[in-house]
């Protein structure tokens, strides 16, 4: 079984994976401390589970004001930039790779996350999402507009997350541009409605991703830098993937060609693997760079469209939860386990750690 395509390495950038299955960002919640600092048993978690070709980090807040859920750690200060070296030196240690991804959830928070104050956006718009505070869900509220200096101190932001990340020992970062979070609504024009240089026109609304691209390579080699976008993503009262919108997607792929990154992450939609081939062909049209395929994939899913060339590398997220020795139960044909989903962001080592490797018997 060592010919499917999945365990083939593969080549994203200066990463060289020695198979083609990436464990996807996972928020688990479990920066159960003030300084919102990794642990040793993030440590664990992540050295388990370095098989995988790549092991992407779960989004980690670039700044104070970037948090939007609880428990999740950052990557802005020194105590949790410690913690992240602990966790790169586990994972090495263990043979595998790991980059950071790097996140902001804008006007996506609550002022519960931020001390009373309201989170910004690119426009007073309420997104319409829901946040996880430390006294339950609460519905988003409309959020001030960011300032350009703002927008400056944000970007600025990204490529301090960044250098912490390098001296962290990661091999790259990710940017956290999917789902409803901050970059997608400087992308949204139902959210941006600015009439400065960040809104006005699909160019303009993808500035903010392209300044932040550029602020985070003077850090990194573009070759060790990565996008997660999710163009077809719908949620709340903003994100409807309408034609308009997957048209500007469109166009922002045929810009970010000229990015060199190690790979685009793009997340698909759940359908058989004829739409998802078509749905990723359509990605592939606009983008000639490497592409992470990204929801919902099986085993199989994950081999078939490899094998069409649609894509050159496949992400697993649920499935590395209660798997964390993936790779070797795909080669050696051995039974998945099933997740225990009240445990997926609540919970210490439960439901984290004590996922067994698969044993026959």
């Amino acid at each position: 079984m060592t010919t499917q395509p999945l365990l083939q390495p593969v080549r994203l950038g200066a990463l060289e994976l020695p198979n083609s299955v990436v464990m996807a960002p996972m928020t688990r919640a479990r920066a159960h401390n003030a300084e919102l600092a990794p642990t040793d048993l993030h440590a664990t978690y992540y050295a388990q589970r370095a098989t995988a070709g790549l092991i992407v980090t779960e989004g980690t807040w670039v700044s104070p004001d970037a948090i939007g859920f609880i428990n999740v750690p950052g990557i802005y200060t020194d105590t949790q930039t410690a913690g992240w070296t602990k966790v790169t030196e586990a994972v090495h240690e263990a043979g595998g790779r790991i980059i950071s991804q790097l996140g902001h959830a804008g006007a996506a928070s609550h002022p519960d996350h931020l001390g009373g104050r309201l989170p910004a956006g690119p426009s007073a718009i309420n997104p319409g999402e829901m946040s996880f505070t430390p006294s339950g869900p609460k519905d988003t509220l409309t959020p001030r507009a960011y300032t350009a200096a703002e927008i400056a101190d944000t970007i600025a932001d990204y490529r301090h997350a960044a250098e912490n990340a390098r001296r962290a020992g990661f091999d790259g970062v990710e940017l956290h541009a999917q789902v409803s979070h901050l970059i997608p609504q400087f992308l949204n024009p139902r959210l941006n409605q600015r009439t400065d240089a960040y809104g006005g026109s699909s160019e303009n609304r993808a500035r903010f991703l392209l300044d932040i691209l550029d602020a985070v390579s003077d850090v990194w080699g573009s070759d060790r830098i990565a996008v997660k976008m999710s163009p077809g993503w719908t949620s709340g009262t903003a994100f409807t993937a309408d034609e308009e919108t997957l048209a500007d997607y469109d166009q922002l792929l045929k810009r970010l060609n000229d990015s060199n990154l190690a790979y685009l992450h793009l997340v698909g939609a759940p359908g058989t693997i004829e739409e998802r081939i078509a749905l990723f062909s359509r990605y592939r049209a606009h983008y000639q760079g490497n592409i992470v395929a990204n929801l919902g994939f099986t085993q199989a899913l994950g081999n078939e469209i490899l094998d069409h060339g649609t894509v050159d590398a496949v992400s697993f997220g649920a499935l590395f939860i209660a798997n964390p020795d993936l790779v070797e139960r795909f080669a050696q044909g051995h039974p998945l386990a099933d997740g225990d989903r009240d445990t997926h962001y609540a919970g210490h080592s439960e439901g984290y750690t004590d996922y067994p490797a698969f044993t026959a018997g």
